[in-house]
């Protein structure tokens, strides 16, 4: 006989906590209060929170303006996030979602406060875009109820969550997260706990080559990213899809995927590194291969 599979439901999840209120916080914040969920939303940084809620508010202003949610929706859905500095309002929280910068000690060293404050059976999960779930998992008191939730930017647009087992990860906690992506109105996608996983595994190689394009004079910052545009129907450039990531963000995966995988075609761009030096992060900075101060994006190279 075939062993049964656990239940699927995420039922017993009321109460999400997010750590980190940045682009991605903020944007799981969002997804998971318009889904009826409670939300927590730490971070270190107060600023941080006031800019996280602010975007949030404007989102769903943008949605409401457009229809596609009333007035009282929007404020009920403000209403259920809850923002604090203080790991011990994650007290009560059924799953936490790390949403931090894309640094493994930075994310162990969240986990070290976090999980003390947890009751034994909350879920916590990494939005980690490349990192090693496994490794992440084996650093908490809990590797059994860890995994990996891949959200997708701008979050409350994109219906895609890469879900990543790691080696200890229990089933019931994998199907619960399955059930709770449902829920929340994206599609799941299983990957392999392997360097950035699915979607950075192949996207992010494309962007490091055109950088390589950009750098190696084959073709200039607004005819690469039209090449691509009109000639394979993308509907963003690879350099204006950097810059929308954050060149930082593609730097660490270029990273992750040089040295997990060892193979030289992983090399970050020179001319990348060079960017992430000077500060130049993209749209967040201001400045990448566009510069973003003026009406319009103009390139910078």
């Amino acid at each position: 006989m075939t062993a049964m599979r656990p239940a699927s439901s995420s039922a017993h999840i009321r109460t999400i906590g997010i750590i980190g209120a940045g682009q991605m916080g903020n944007g799981i914040a969002q997804t998971a209060a318009s889904g009826g969920f409670q939300v927590l939303m730490l971070d270190v940084d107060r600023t941080a929170l006031a800019r996280g809620m602010a975007a949030i508010d404007a989102s769903l202003e943008r949605l409401r303006a457009r229809g596609k949610i009333s007035a009282e929706e929007k404020m009920r859905t403000m209403a259920r996030i809850t923002t604090g500095t203080d790991y011990s309002m994650l007290a009560d929280a059924d799953l936490v979602i790390e949403a931090a910068s894309e640094d493994e000690e930075t994310k162990r060293s969240i986990f070290n406060s976090l999980c003390p404050t947890l009751k034994p059976e909350a879920i916590v999960a990494s939005n980690t875009s490349s990192l090693s779930i496994t490794r992440l998992g084996a650093s908490t008191d809990r590797p059994e109820r860890f995994m990996g939730m891949h959200f997708m930017n701008p979050v409350p647009i994109m219906a895609l969550v890469e879900l990543i087992r790691g080696i200890a990860t229990g089933e019931e906690t994998f199907a619960a997260i399955r059930d709770l992506v449902g829920r929340l109105g994206k599609s799941p996608v299983e990957a392999g706990d392997y360097p950035a996983f699915i979607v950075n595994r192949v996207l992010l190689p494309m962007i490091n080559e055109a950088i390589y394009t950009l750098f190696e004079g084959v073709g200039t910052v607004e005819h690469i990213d039209a090449a691509m545009k009109l000639g394979a129907n993308h509907p963003m450039g690879p350099l204006e899809l950097a810059d929308f990531i954050g060149l930082d963000t593609c730097l660490a995966i270029m990273q992750v995927l040089h040295v997990g995988m060892g193979d030289s075609k992983y090399r970050p761009c020179p001319l990348l590194v060079k960017y992430v030096e000077a500060g130049w992060l993209g749209r967040k900075s201001g400045r990448g291969f566009y510069d973003y101060s003026g009406d319009k994006p103009v390139p910078t190279r």
